[in-house]
Order: structure tokens, then sequence, then C-alpha cells
């Protein structure tokens, strides 16, 4: 299944990367680019992420923090091979 439809990455790439090592939000963003355009696919990633066993600290889920001050916003650019 598409979860992200901008950059057309499926619930099967996600689960390989996570089994590649990849464990974070932040990483699948960077390598999948998932979340990245219009962002309506992040709970899905993140629903991904819990059902592949990554620990809900990790990936997000189910969080709510109150943040007291700005959280720094971190943009990645992938290069082309």
């Amino acid at each position: 299944m598409i979860v992200c439809v901008c950059k057309s990455v499926s619930d099967r790439t996600i689960r390989a990367s996570i089994a590649e090592g990849v464990d974070t939000f932040d990483e699948l963003q960077f390598e999948l680019g998932v979340a990245t355009c219009c962002g309506k696919c992040e709970e899905s990633v993140r629903d991904v992420m819990a059902q592949s066993g990554i620990c809900e600290s990790r990936c997000g889920v189910g969080q709510h923090h109150v943040h007291t001050h700005p959280v720094p916003v971190m943009f990645y650019e992938r290069k082309a091979a």
C-alpha cells in the first residue's frame, strides 16, 4: 500500500528501511522523503513504524509533548546519485 503519495513510498519500503536499521522518523524522512511535501502521510508512517516494532518514544506515536520553547526544524536535501 502506498503510504506517501507525494514520494510514492509504500509500507513495504518503510518496513525494508526499518529492517536495514533506520529507526527514527527523522531518518525515514531523510532516506525516503516521507512527510516532506504535504505532510498528510506522517501519521500513517508513524503507524507503520509502530507496527514494525519501533517503540513509541522513537517514532512519536501516542506522544503529547508540551514545548515551552521552539523546537528546531531540520530540512534535508537529497542529492541525485
